[in-house]
């Protein structure tokens, strides 16, 4: 159908949707949860009105593609009714644009069953929606299914199953499938090669797109001028503008398709967005002079590119010429320029900004009042926007969850966490629950300034006006109370989890074990460790951390070897024991760090190596060169050589301290590893 066609068929539809018969009736369909036999009834009666034009405008007119699946097969079901053939066309066409897939195939069937004729066209739809659906092997088979009803191929399903394969980034094969079209007699248009060239481009391979332009001309088929916005399109994406340039030259050149208003404001909007200020505002001077009305839409984008980048005096440069040229600056203009104000922390010129759109009878949304609120709490303000915010109903603007969030943000980073609270309660009245995140950093705040009992009732109240609580949430609080050393509560709320049907995950019990050890409650830490291994939770490697150190910390090895085993038969960690003896002997410990030693000496890894390394080192320091040297010996034993230095020094203090025997034995063994030059040399 040509491009005449369809606006008439569109002024028809236009005309039918107006008809007092058509309104009714999606009146009556849009009250489908409220249906009793009386409306039903009325709907009937209404259907028996209806003339094909105006089922077709009642399908199209419908807000939700379902609704109109819905009253089409309940008409369908009526009796002494029958769809015309235009209905299930209408009805195909509507669905090839949603991912009602099985839908579609259901009217597929039910034409044939009444004897419609099934068109291309229907085929061509069903593709795009199974496409759409992300089914393309179902794609596919419409197209089988097609020819095996004896009906030959023709460019309308051509096209559509090109397009279909490029979707679902199958582009080799969809530049097969064109040859293939060509080898059958089939020749592609204008559409068959921008698909392609869309493929290309999606894949960045934006020299062959240029190349297929190019061959267009030589297959029968000049571009157009999708083909062009197309590529100019991702041309803008990947900055290229020296290309854009070249592109649009050739474009006038070759094709004979200057550049018009169209194209002007896709590059002026793709120019902006991807940062080229500057070159999207001499493209739109020059559109202008060659004729072209940009409007405001055009210099906002440009606008926003500027403030975007903090280029403030070239933002106001650009409304100031809108102003010169009689484009008056509209609320997205003046919320661009605010916002850019705002960011750079100038909220005095923002301010002015905000006044200025008074002046020009320009009412600011709730856009340029978050922006601005956004900008105080910036700069330490949130008093100030927090009191613009009760205002709000007096200005004539209604605020959103997001504005009451960066409100709360600036309140909570200034540390008015009372402020804080009682703006969180307003913001749930209003009917914007705070998400757990927003929850979560009020409760952090709250118990890092030593308030866990007012950070609790925060967070009840929360709960008891229905605002999402998560684990995370319970897990700071009971940190907040851990720090404070008041057990008890924390011990309270591990219990309230469970009542509440939120289940403790392994950071909360690594928190409130960390807790019980550092007040020497070992006995209770690691029987809590042991109903974590008992719910399913495996440790994690900073719950091993904190349980050895604890540990280590209070002397309690033995317990910690027994809890340690249990643990690592949950979930392995390779070098816990190495992390224990490396605790033990920043603790002074070192009878217990030896007994642990042949734990670590089963793999005899370089890790373990250098733990042995600290163990001896630790021995030295404290003048123990006997219990240095059985550690070397172990090492020697599971074949593992100590460093070369250290061993020099264990000899001298071995010799020192009346053991020579011992510092030849080590010294031997370096020898015999090849470490050392034999003793007659030495």
């Amino acid at each position: 159908m040509g491009v005449s066609g369809r606006a008439r068929e569109a002024e028809e539809d236009d005309a039918e949707s107006r008809h007092p018969l058509v309104r009714e009736t999606c009146r009556l369909i849009g009250l489908r949860h409220q249906w009793n036999l009386s409306l039903e009834r009325e709907l009937r009666r209404l259907l028996r009105s209806l003339k094909p034009a105006q089922i077709c405008a009642i399908l199209r007119s419908l807000p939700d593609e379902r609704l109109a699946v819905d009253f089409f097969f309940w008409a369908h079901r009526q009796w002494r009714y029958r769809h015309s053939p235009e209905a299930y066309h209408a009805m195909i066409e509507l669905l090839g644009k949603t991912r009602l897939c099985k839908a579609a195939r259901r009217v597929l069937r039910l034409m044939i069953r009444h004897g419609v004729e099934r068109r291309t066209e229907d085929f061509a739809h069903a593709m795009v929606s199974y496409s759409r659906a992300g089914k393309l092997r179902s794609a596919m088979r419409v197209l089988n299914l097609m020819q095996k009803e004896g009906r030959d191929p023709d460019l309308i399903i051509c096209n559509a199953t090109v397009h279909v394969l490029v979707v679902a980034n199958r582009l080799e094969k969809a530049e097969r499938f064109v040859d293939r079209m060509e080898r059958i007699g089939i020749s592609p248009d204008a559409t068959t090669f921008n698909c392609l060239i869309k493929g290309l481009c999606e894949l960045h391979r934006l020299d062959d797109a240029l190349e297929t332009i190019r061959q267009m001309p030589f297959k029968g088929s000049p571009p157009d001028r999708i083909s062009y916005s197309t590529v100019l399109n991702f041309l803008c994406k990947e900055k290229r503008l020296a290309e854009i340039r070249r592109l649009l030259e050739e474009m006038d050149r070759d094709a004979n398709l200057p550049p018009d208003q169209v194209t002007f404001n896709m590059l002026i909007h793709g120019l902006s967005k991807h940062g080229h200020g500057e070159e999207a505002l001499l493209l739109l001077r020059e559109s202008e002079e060659k004729g072209f009305r940009i409007d405001k839409v055009g210099y906002s984008s440009v606008v926003h590119s500027f403030c975007k980048e903090g280029r403030m005096e070239e933002a106001r440069e650009v409304v100031r010429e809108m102003f010169s040229k009689g484009c008056i600056p509209d609320v997205v203009t003046y919320s661009a320029v605010i916002n850019g104000y705002c960011r750079i922390g100038k909220i005095d010129q923002a301010r002015r900004m905000l006044r200025q759109m008074h002046r020009q009878g320009c009412r600011p949304n709730v856009v340029t009042y978050t922006s601005f609120l956004t900008g105080l709490c910036r700069v330490g303000s949130s008093m100030e926007a927090r009191e613009m915010l009760h205002r709000s109903e007096q200005d004539w603007w209604t605020p959103t969850g997001v504005t009451y969030s960066a409100v709360l943000h600036g309140l909570r980073r200034e540390r008015k966490l009372p402020e804080a609270c009682e703006l969180t309660m307003e913001m749930i009245g209003k009917g914007f629950c705070p998400t757990p995140a927003e929850i979560n950093s009020l409760i952090q705040s709250l118990c890092s300034a030593g308030k866990a009992g007012g950070a609790k009732a925060f967070m009840e109240a929360c709960q008891s006006k229905g605002c999402p609580i998560n684990v995370v949430n319970f897990t700071t609080l009971i940190h907040g109370f851990c720090r404070e050393a008041d057990l008890p509560a924390a011990l309270s709320l591990l219990d309230d989890m469970y009542l509440s049907g939120r289940h403790p995950d392994v950071v909360t019990y690594t928190v409130i074990i960390d807790a019980l050890a550092r007040a020497d409650r070992t006995e209770e830490a690691a029987e809590l460790a042991k109903t974590m291994l008992q719910r399913g939770l495996s440790p994690s490697p900073v719950t091993y951390r904190t349980v050895i150190h604890r540990f280590c910390e209070k002397g309690r090895v033995e317990e910690l070897l027994r809890l340690l085993e249990r643990m690592l038969a949950r979930q392995g960690f390779r070098t816990a024991y190495n992390m224990v003896i490396e605790k033990l002997c920043a603790f002074g410990n070192l009878e217990e760090a030896y007994k642990v030693l042949g734990r670590v000496l089963r793999t005899a890894s370089k890790v373990d190596a250098d733990t042995c390394h600290l163990l001896i080192e630790s021995y030295l320091s404290r003048g123990l060169a006997l219990q240095a040297y059985k550690v070397a010996g172990r090492m020697f034993q599971r074949n593992l050589v100590p460093d070369v230095e250290l061993c020099r020094r264990v000899g001298e203090k071995l010799v020192l301290e009346g053991f020579p025997s011992e510092a030849r034995w080590l010294t031997l063994r370096l020898v015999e590893r090849g470490l050392l030059p034999p003793l007659e040399q030495q």
